[in-house]
């Protein structure tokens, strides 16, 4: 008897760990990859749910549905100008294709090194076509201030690209080459830019000088515009006080000649105004030209000498 209780028990712990070991649960989360003898069988499983398999021979290799993030090493590179960066660079992807995932790369280990290999290779690849403005800046429609060693000193160097677009590039060379590993590239990003540091004291030095420069330009350009405007202020003020002077002399002329006017209208009007109003004119003109040392010699019939006869 207690034999046969013995026996029913182990059975039914076989029945259990039979059971156990061939059921399993695929969560929302993940998919299921059964291989046998380590060779897939089978389409792989990515409902969620409860599963049966062979306990002896079956394995459920289970793989990540969810995004998944890479995050790459600072890696040094040359922009097309020669000038040495650190460029930190961070993707996201997902395993699109478990099957072919599984053949290529098995684990999530093996894929983050091909993801190194790829992403480092198309960043490199991507860096040394452009010249570094493009690379830091990220709005196309801005334009830097950049020296040139020629005569174009000072000059709006436009932006093509922009680092946006560049990322764009990078992730459009190295997606079709992750999906023979059934992974699917959704994007690429760069963290972090910085100068190498052994030549980021020559950069900034050359960054100050670039803006002294284009200070300087600003300056002369300045100085000449004022000059300019100083230039037409007194040519402004020169015709200002000619048109008033010429104002003044016609309104001058206008008042002489009205006053005339006036003095003849009020010594015309009789014999003895007439002659009151020489007599008056040759007074006026005693005045202005005898002195206490004035000598005149006059003729008799000198109009001077007319109201000076005894």
């Amino acid at each position: 008897m207690a034999f046969t209780k013995i026996a029913t028990t182990v059975a039914l712990l076989g029945g259990v760990a039979l059971a156990y070991s061939s059921a399993y649960i695929v969560k929302e989360t993940e998919q299921v990859i059964i291989t046998e003898f380590g060779k897939p069988i089978g389409e792989p499983i990515t409902e969620a749910g409860l599963y049966f398999k062979n306990p002896f021979t079956q394995v459920a290799n289970r793989i990540e549905r969810r995004i998944l993030e890479w995050d790459g090493q600072p890696t040094e590179m040359p922009t097309k100008d020669k000038t040495y960066i650190r460029v930190d660079t961070f993707a996201r992807w997902s395993i699109r294709d478990p099957k072919q995932y599984f053949l290529r790369l098995r684990d999530e280990s093996s894929a983050q090194s091909r993801l190194e290999d790829i992403l480092g290779s198309e960043t490199r690849n991507a860096i040394a076509r452009q010249e570094l403005i493009e690379v830091v800046r990220s709005d196309p429609k801005r334009s830097i201030a950049k020296i040139d060693d020629g005569l174009n000193v000072g000059t709006l160097y436009p932006i093509k690209l922009g680092h946006y677009a560049i990322e764009q590039q990078i992730l459009k060379e190295a997606k079709p080459k992750l999906k023979e590993f059934g992974i699917e590239l959704l994007d690429v990003r760069f963290k972090r830019i910085n100068y190498n540091p052994t030549v980021q004291q020559r950069i900034y030095e050359r960054m100050i000088s670039e803006r002294q420069q284009i200070a300087d330009r600003f300056r002369s350009e300045g100085a000449g515009e004022a000059a300019r405007i100083r230039g037409k202020k007194e040519r402004d003020l020169q015709r200002i006080e000619s048109e008033a002077y010429r104002s003044i002399l016609e309104l001058r002329g206008q008042a002489d000649a009205k006053a005339a006017e006036i003095y003849a209208n009020a010594y015309n009007q009789s014999p003895e105004a007439r002659e009151f109003y020489h007599f008056l004119k040759a007074m006026e003109t005693y005045k202005s030209v005898l002195t206490e040392d004035t000598s005149l010699v006059l003729s008799t019939d000198s109009a001077l000498w007319r109201f000076l006869k005894p």
